[in-house]
């Protein structure tokens, strides 16, 4: 899975890109058929940081989530959490049409 981590408006440390990156790829956990997660930080307004994530996976649409708080770390946890969301949901969905499918033929 390739994690790309990018900033506009401004510079984020080296440091600060690997945390996120080490935040971001817990995502795996929850779809394993993650090709490409893109973080984007938008520093234009330093007081509300944004950031936001593009996930792609095989064989479906990219998932993206956005979120903007008071502090940069805030905004990261809730854009992940979103995210997690949307991917649990993904993935039930593909497991219930599976579950269903099977049942069918039988």
């Amino acid at each position: 899975m390739q994690i790309n981590v990018s900033a506009r408006h401004g510079q984020l440390s080296g440091a600060t890109q690997s945390k996120i990156a080490a935040k971001v790829s817990r995502l795996k956990r929850y779809f394993n058929r993650l090709t490409a997660l893109n973080v984007t930080v938008d520093l234009e307004n330093q007081a509300l940081p944004a950031v936001e994530i593009i996930a792609s996976a095989e064989h479906f649409h990219d998932m993206v989530s956005h979120e903007h708080s008071g502090q940069l770390w805030r905004s990261v946890d809730g854009a992940v959490q979103k995210l997690e969301q949307q991917l649990r949901k993904h993935k039930e969905k593909v497991l219930d049409q599976k579950h269903v499918h099977a049942t069918r033929e039988s």
